[in-house]
């Protein structure tokens, strides 16, 4: 539920696009911003999401120069590699080590978010002969999931922003095949599984090609397609489901999904699953679930194969 006095924005802003007043509508994206809101312009309308806040001063949770969107900076490098630090620290030692020895045939650039991990972070990053240096952005109290993957998407140089799960081991280069099939016309998202569904109930795994999401164990993302979406929606604290609603947001700004076969990634225990009680991740997923329904539940026209209604 929206506060009314941005609910009042949103629909003054509304008014003034319609109107034809870009200036007005700027200045209200602006105050938007200042109250915690961001604005997000589709085909299909505009609508609002919170935000990250940048200022340490209101959460203090990271450093002021990590908490700074870089998004409408160009890019440096083909691709930027993503990943969140926890609490398994042999799961990121095998995804570095896995680095190191296929690293990306493209430019790149490694960001870890560090997220209050149980571990040294710095301290592994020593016995593993990365090919970069990475950036590595500490948390001073651990964040939902959504908030510690959108810190480090703020802050991609990469022309394609890769999210990598440390439960993924590549076993090969997979960066290169990906950077490319964002390069495709229209291709915003792009990864090696994807999931489609007939009703935007119930998701199966689909075969390559386009799809209506893409799973955020490896998931890929255009730097313009970035831009669009900001980044995920922060109300997942828990990552299950966060990767349908991502997914559609950014099919609803108008790109498209591409799942890319024949990557050389193996998938291992997914430690985030794994770790929570049973009773507690089925509400959890439950709880996301819904939330991706609220908000995209009889969108029929993002899916790729619609089942009839009755179906």
């Amino acid at each position: 539920m929206l506060p009314d006095d941005v609910r009042d924005l949103v629909r003054e802003r509304k008014a003034a696009r319609a109107a034809g007043d870009f200036e007005r509508a700027d200045a209200l994206r602006d105050e938007l911003r200042t109250l915690g809101w961001e604005v997000q312009d589709r085909p299909s309308g505009s609508s609002v999401r919170p935000v990250l806040p940048d200022a340490p001063v209101e959460t203090g949770y990271a450093r002021p120069e990590d908490l700074a969107s870089v998004l409408d900076r160009p890019a440096t490098v083909a691709a930027s590699l993503q990943v969140v630090a926890e609490d398994h620290a042999d799961d990121l030692r095998r995804l570095l080590r896995d680095l190191a020895t296929h690293p990306p045939g493209v430019s790149w650039e490694l960001v870890i978010v560090a997220n209050a991990p149980a571990f040294e972070v710095e301290s592994l990053l020593a016995d593993v002969p990365l090919a970069v240096e990475p950036s590595v952005l500490a948390t001073n109290a651990r964040l939902g999931w959504a908030d510690a993957v959108n810190l480090g998407l703020r802050r991609s140089f990469g022309e394609a922003t890769i999210l990598m799960d440390t439960s993924v081991e590549p076993l090969g280069e997979f960066v290169a095949p990906l950077a490319a099939a964002l390069e495709q016309p229209g291709v915003g998202l792009a990864g090696p599984w994807g999931v489609s569904s007939g009703n935007g109930r119930q998701f199966e795994e689909a075969p390559a090609g386009e799809v209506d999401a893409i799973e955020a164990y490896c998931l890929a993302i255009r730097r313009e397609a970035l831009r669009d979406v900001a980044g995920f929606d922060h109300h997942f604290r828990f990552y299950r489901n966060a990767d349908l609603d991502f997914s559609f947001a950014v099919r609803d700004a108008g790109w498209r999904a591409l799942a890319v076969a024949g990557l050389p990634l193996e998938r291992h225990a997914h430690r985030a699953w794994a770790s929570v009680p049973v009773t507690e991740r089925e509400r959890l997923s439950k709880r996301n679930f819904y939330r991706f329904l609220k908000r995209w539940g009889d969108r029929r026209d993002l899916l790729l194969r619609p089942q009839p209604h009755d179906h």
